[in-house]
């Protein structure tokens, strides 16, 4: 295994690890494919930190980070939560909603949850 792959396997099972644990803390209830989620998301942000991090500000790789996450969250939701009927998040009672899987707020929280998430990708090697 190369170093490269070691570096994005670590940040795939961090991510899969430390998100359940972020969900379990402030919703009490997680489901085993926010793990799958969470790796994927990681991965894919530390691949555009090391990137951009010379090109784009902070500001900038925070925005898009969270909509990596925001991209993750439709896609993985219109799976799970609309085919497939697991029911494991809706947000169709929060303003502006877009089909129940995503919603301006939480796009907010994943821009905020990028604050710590550059510097983490950095120390990953990005």
């Amino acid at each position: 295994m190369t170093k490269k792959h070691a570096r994005d396997l670590g940040a795939f099972l961090l991510g899969a690890a430390c998100y359940p644990l972020l969900e379990l803390a402030v919703r009490g209830r997680t489901h085993w494919s926010m793990a799958l989620t969470g790796g994927a998301c990681l991965l894919s942000i530390g691949r555009m930190n090391g990137r951009l991090r010379r090109r784009i500000r902070w500001p900038g790789r925070c925005a898009l980070g969270a909509l990596i996450i925001t991209s993750f969250e439709l896609g993985v939701g219109l799976v799970v939560n609309r085919w497939l009927k697991w029911n494991v998040w809706d947000y169709s009672r929060v303003p502006g909603n877009l089909l129940g899987q995503i919603c301006p707020r939480f796009c907010l929280y994943w821009f905020l949850l990028n604050l710590p998430l550059l510097p983490l990708c950095r120390a990953l090697g990005y």
